[in-house]
């Protein structure tokens, strides 16, 4: 029950995070549309963010924590200190440095990200220089920020490091109202947004570390033993933390090929599968890493796999009907949030082709947050790592068979080929994760998952055949406005999930129960 509530806790502050997402997101294309402009934005932002989830919430934070979980654990409140103080150190020195050379060399490092656009000698990839020297310190904050949510979350202090990301969506959305008409190029108040925003993320986190008495003073600390594990355990999760990450950047670098407004439209309808990713898949990873920390430092295999059994069982109830959601109402969705101003409704056909191709490796996005923390909290990063290379391997090759068959075809969004490949590259990863957790003992399912699974699947199908058949087409939905779009997807997305839930009921799952047994 403490994991469920902890999960609820961080969920919930990731839904107000979500909503504020997806204003921003609606702000944006009335704004600016999908152009080359938004385009050089959104890859722009996306290098230190991809950088973010790489590093800081990748490969960072999967070591620091488990490392900090044992140190707790034994209870020497000195030796705590030390090492965070050292870590945090030995973080800084790397970041401003790594931030020096971003600024400073911005045209070369997205060249290797927009290699399209540099070859071609396109407009956008000036402008996008130009404000990637902007964004880049981004990095530097958000490294550090992670690093006090990773305080935090090991002392179960989940709300702050949740309702963190809030205050990006809160500085976007102010910079492109406010601050965007004073620029020749409008669109370069996004990126002092960013740039505002990870100063405010940072300095958010610091009263609460004050508060437990863990406010980091950096000492210079290469040497110190717990700086070393960390380290040792960073360089093979550098990869295996963030092979979907990955994946997703490829999909934005083959774009830049494209035609314009594919990476923007790659970038909305990631932000709709970035809702139920973000809400629930992050969220339960953010809870169970140090929960598995634990029970491994304890020496409690039972529990650990216990852990993972509800993690998977939670997951398999929430992630599969939101995959068919996003699936069956694709452009509802997408006119309802983005269809105003300058995004069109032909962008909005656009994005659903992508919408449709990540939903079907949603399931696979979130069982990888719960799978690798079996991994990491163990201290054994070399597994997930060959799995996420093969996986990478995988999304590479099909990137390049899916866009070249559908561009031989004709067909009119080839960037769709790019969404599909990654959600394949996700079904092997979690695959094999799960593979190698059963082969070597370490998870070991629990009664129940054959009724369980067949009920879902039954209940999926109930509620995809009415969105599908009683949803009405795009051409419905463009002429109304915004109000009546806004209740009239509540009410379907409402019914399905009612009809989701009454059919578990008739065939005997009860949720709620079920998960409170597990846990």
């Amino acid at each position: 029950m403490k994991l469920l509530q902890s999960t609820a806790t961080v969920g919930s502050a990731t839904i107000l995070s979500r909503i504020l997402g997806f204003l921003r997101d609606v702000v944006l294309a009335r704004w600016f549309g999908a152009s080359g402009e938004t385009d050089a934005f959104f890859l722009a932002f996306k290098i230190p963010n991809f950088m973010r989830r790489l590093f800081a919430e990748g490969s960072f934070s999967l070591a620091f924590v488990p490392v900090l979980s044992e140190l707790r654990e034994a209870g020497d409140r000195q030796a705590l200190r030390e090492f965070i103080d050292h870590v945090t150190g030995a973080l800084l020195s790397v970041l401003l440095l790594l931030t020096a050379l971003g600024v400073t060399f911005a045209p070369a490092v997205l060249a290797v990200f927009a290699p399209g656009w540099w070859t071609e000698g396109r407009p956008e990839f000036a402008l996008a220089s130009d404000m990637l020297r902007i964004t880049f310190p981004y990095i530097l904050f958000i490294s550090l920020t992670a690093l006090a949510g990773g305080i935090l979350n090991s002392f179960e202090r989940f709300l702050v490091p949740a309702l963190t990301p809030v205050l990006l969506n809160l500085s976007l959305i102010g910079c492109a109202v406010l601050l965007s008409s004073h620029f020749e190029v409008p669109v370069m108040a996004l990126a002092w947004g960013v740039f505002l925003a990870g100063l405010v993320q940072l300095l958010f986190q610091l009263p609460a570390l004050m508060r437990l008495g863990l406010l980091p003073r950096p000492r210079w600390g290469w040497r110190h033993s717990g700086v070393r594990r960390v380290l040792k355990l960073m360089v093979p999760t550098l990869l295996g933390s963030s092979a979907a990450q990955v994946n997703l950047l490829i999909d934005s670098v083959i774009a830049t090929f494209l035609i314009t407004g594919s990476v923007s439209w790659l970038y909305y309808s990631d932000r709709l599968l970035e809702f139920p990713l973000g809400v629930f898949g992050v969220a339960l990873a953010t809870v169970i890493l140090p929960s598995l920390s634990r029970k491994h430092a304890a020496q409690s295999p039972e529990a650990f796999s216990a852990t993972l059994d509800w993690a998977l069982r939670l997951a398999l109830v929430i992630t599969l009907p939101a995959a068919v959601g996003l699936a069956t109402l694709a452009e509802p969705m997408l006119a309802t949030l983005f269809q105003y101003g300058r995004f069109a409704a032909s962008d909005v056909h656009m994005a659903s082709l992508s919408l449709v191709a990540y939903a079907v490796g949603l399931p696979a996005f979130i069982a990888i947050k719960v799978l690798a923390p079996g991994y990491f909290a163990r201290q054994d990063p070399a597994t997930p790592v060959r799995i996420s290379l093969l996986a990478m391997g995988l999304n590479v090759l099909l990137n390049l068979l899916f866009v070249g068959s559908l561009l031989k075809l004709g067909f009119a969004g080839p960037h769709a080929g790019l969404a599909a490949a990654s959600s394949a590259a996700a079904w092997l990863n979690a695959a094999l994760l799960y593979r190698g957790l059963r082969r070597g003992g370490v998870y070991q399912p629990l009664a129940g998952w054959a009724p369980l699974a067949l009920a879902v699947f039954l209940a999926c199908l109930a509620m995809g055949a009415l969105l599908v058949l009683a949803v009405p087409a795009l051409a419905h939905w463009l002429p109304l406005q915004a109000w009546d779009r806004a209740w009239r997807l509540g009410a379907w997305i409402a019914a399905g999930a009612a009809l989701y839930g009454v059919t578990l009921l008739l065939l005997g799952v009860r949720p709620a129960r079920l998960l409170r047994e597990s846990a």
